[in-house]
């Protein structure tokens, strides 16, 4: 099953939630917490944002590339295409 495109709307109530989390991040290292319940935490955080840089990604791929191929532009649709394949070469170097 193909998850619809969430919006930025949703995307920044996600981010806020993160923001939330990392607070309570900063909160658990000052109290001096156990390390693997800020570690779970770290994890926890870090697929949050994962998710967050996937719909980001899909949303661009269904809408703004999706939409330069359908223009027809082989202009546009080249330049959207590049520019995709630069994001992913940049990813994978991280």
């Amino acid at each position: 099953m193909v998850k619809p495109v969430t919006t930025h709307a949703e995307q920044l109530v996600a981010l806020r939630k993160i923001e939330g989390q990392v607070r309570g991040l900063q909160k658990m290292i000052e109290e001096g917490r156990y390390c693997v319940d800020i570690l779970t935490q770290i994890h926890s955080v870090g697929g949050a944002i994962r998710r967050v840089e996937n719909e980001v990604f899909r949303k661009h791929l269904e809408m703004c590339v999706a939409g330069a191929i359908e223009s027809r532009s082989g202009v546009e649709s080249k330049k959207k295409v590049d520019e995709v394949i630069d994001l992913i070469m940049r990813f994978k170097k991280g």
